[in-house]
């Protein structure tokens, strides 16, 4: 599947998910409107019917007009010519609302023209919140020409609503649930289209690196094979020499592939002991003395690390930092300059490789640790390399229960920044 085709499939997929979320969005909020003015339909029709009975029952003739009116979508007033005593209003109230299937709490409140006050009924306990709402509401939007009212408010209203609407509320759980999974299949093609990418570039490069010595060994052997090689023996000495170099760089190259495998498979043992971080530090500096003079580099230390002794595998802690400068020679166009610096507090080491290379993007900052992620110049692999180094020291580093971090340095170039236990 080549690049077109995945953004288009990446575009059809947004558009189809953003599609499907609004129609879904937009018929449940249809629903949930729908159910709300039903509500207030029956609500109407009870409340009415309760000003009726109140009417009878004061044996008042006169015409109500209008006696409802809807303040807040979960606050109704009513205006009555008379009052009565709350427990009656009260059960008139249920009575309508259960025959109108209004199976929801709701708090009364009337209005006490001799004492100018509002009575709660305190048929359901409510917050400050609400019951200053209605103290408000019930004064301010009283009628002028009436003296006699009552209120009725709902305080869970919007969830009796929701409630209502479960089917709606379980299909759009059920539609979410089936975009997450549709958008984790994308992700997985896409994580799975870039692990083939690096697979193929890892394969690539292990040829290209395998290629090279085995046909250096080849064509020495072609000369050794020859009858008057033995009349030279500093020429048989040469090409003896190459073979055995080529020899052990074929070997650390596959030793590097196995190393990966072991510690994919969890097979890996560590053999802690006491090791002097500035002893190996000079140790795995010598290895580079004489790239940097071909190079023109300069390395310079900085030990401050006191004590310098911590619990850790002297040969992978090694082979971090050979991965880690060898990294920031590579990676500096020319006369590379990289100082390594060394501090501590309580509870362990840091340990500073600074370099004024190429630097690192900070889109590649968030892959620089993954398996086989090499960094690239356009479309191209500048330095050689199977793109396991870093990970490898990462998953060193956490074995020996530090941590390692890669910052910008100024002007340009990386500093990698390692942290070790004194005791792991």
């Amino acid at each position: 599947m080549n690049q077109k085709t995945i953004r288009l499939v990446i575009l059809f997929a947004a558009v189809s998910l953003l599609g499907v979320g609004s129609f879904q969005l937009f018929w449940v909020n249809k629903a949930f409107d729908l159910e709300s003015k039903q509500f207030n339909e029956r609500v109407f029709v009870a409340l009415n019917n309760v000003a009726r009975t109140v009417q009878k029952l004061t044996k008042d003739t006169s015409d109500l007009y209008a006696p409802i009116q809807q303040i807040r979508s979960n606050f109704f007033i009513v205006s009555t010519n008379d009052t009565l005593h709350p427990f009656l209003l009260e059960s008139i109230i249920t009575k309508e609302f259960e025959s109108r299937n209004i199976k929801t709490d709701f708090e009364y409140v009337i209005y006490d023209c001799f004492s100018d006050s509002i009575v709660f009924g305190k048929n359901v306990p409510l917050e400050n919140d609400d019951r200053s709402f209605i103290n408000f509401a019930s004064r301010n939007e009283r009628w002028k020409e009436s003296t006699h009212y009552f209120g009725v408010y709902f305080p869970d209203k919007r969830s009796y609503i929701i409630d209502a609407i479960d089917i709606w509320i379980y299909s759009s759980i059920f539609m979410l649930i089936v975009m997450m999974f549709f958008s984790y299949t994308i992700w997985v093609i896409l994580k799975q289209k870039r692990i083939d990418e690096i697979k193929t570039d890892f394969i690539n490069n292990m040829t290209h690196e395998l290629k090279t010595p085995i046909s250096t060994i080849s064509l020495s052997t072609d000369v050794l094979t020859r009858p008057d090689i033995i009349e030279n023996p500093q020429r048989l000495n040469t090409y003896a020499r190459i073979i055995k170099e080529e020899n052990n760089r074929l070997k650390t190259q596959v030793e590097k592939v196995l190393q990966m495998a072991s510690l994919e498979n969890s097979s890996i043992e560590l053999e802690k002991k006491e090791v002097d971080l500035h002893q190996l530090c000079l140790q795995t500096i010598r290895s580079f003395d004489l790239i940097l003079k071909d190079k023109n580099g300069v390395l310079t230390t900085q030990f401050d690390a006191k004590p310098s002794i911590i619990i850790a595998d002297a040969f992978h802690i090694g082979n971090v930092l050979f991965n880690l400068l060898d990294n920031a020679i590579k990676y500096s166009a020319e006369n590379p300059k990289i100082e390594l610096i060394t501090y501590s507090d309580r509870k362990g080491i840091y340990l500073e490789i600074k370099d004024q290379g190429i630097g690192i993007s900070d889109k590649d900052k968030k892959q620089i640790f993954d398996k086989f992620y090499r960094v690239t110049k356009g479309d191209l692999h500048d330095v050689k390399g199977y793109g396991l180094g870093l990970n490898y020291s990462k998953t060193m580093v956490h074995l020996h229960k530090g941590w390692i971090k890669l910052k910008n340095n100024t002007p340009h170039g990386s500093i990698f920044t390692i942290f070790l236990p004194f005791k792991p």
